[in-house]
């Protein structure tokens, strides 16, 4: 039986941080090499009046800046509210331009610093997957 962490590779990341106002992107992936790819945000304590934006922009080139229509969040707004949330964005090859080839995650704080942090994972046309995490994955247990 295939495990889960053979059928999932660990692609992109925004490693955990208070990240202050402004915008920071993920890793590039190449979309060539992966039928889908799944973008999990997670925001802990929101800063006072703080906003978070997350979505997906693709590109011909491994500095994607185009965001994909219908591939963003709705913005987190409310700190009494959206603190500790999580969000998902799937993203599959077959949704990009033909003539783009690279995706990354975009996320935006505004106005004040939030905790947060987003892992990508992909699965598809490698087997096993895992054998294709980032270069900082330390340890997989299964």
């Amino acid at each position: 039986m295939e495990m889960l962490s053979e059928q999932l590779a660990l692609v992109a990341t925004i490693d955990p941080v208070s990240q202050g106002a402004g915008t920071v992107y993920t890793d590039a992936i190449d979309m060539s090499c992966w039928e889908r790819v799944l973008f999990v945000l997670s925001v802990g304590v929101m800063g006072s009046s703080s906003t978070v934006d997350f979505g997906v922009c693709e590109g011909a080139t491994t500095s994607p800046t185009t965001v994909i229509s219908g591939k963003s969040i709705t913005q987190l707004t409310d700190a009494s509210t959206d603190d500790n949330k999580q969000v998902i964005v799937e993203v599959r090859a077959d949704e990009l331009d033909p003539a783009n080839r690279y995706v990354r995650g975009k996320l935006t704080v505004g106005t004040a610093a939030s905790l947060v942090s987003v892992v990508a994972l992909g699965t598809g046309y490698h087997k096993p997957a895992s054998d294709y995490d980032l270069a900082s994955v330390d340890e997989i247990v299964a």
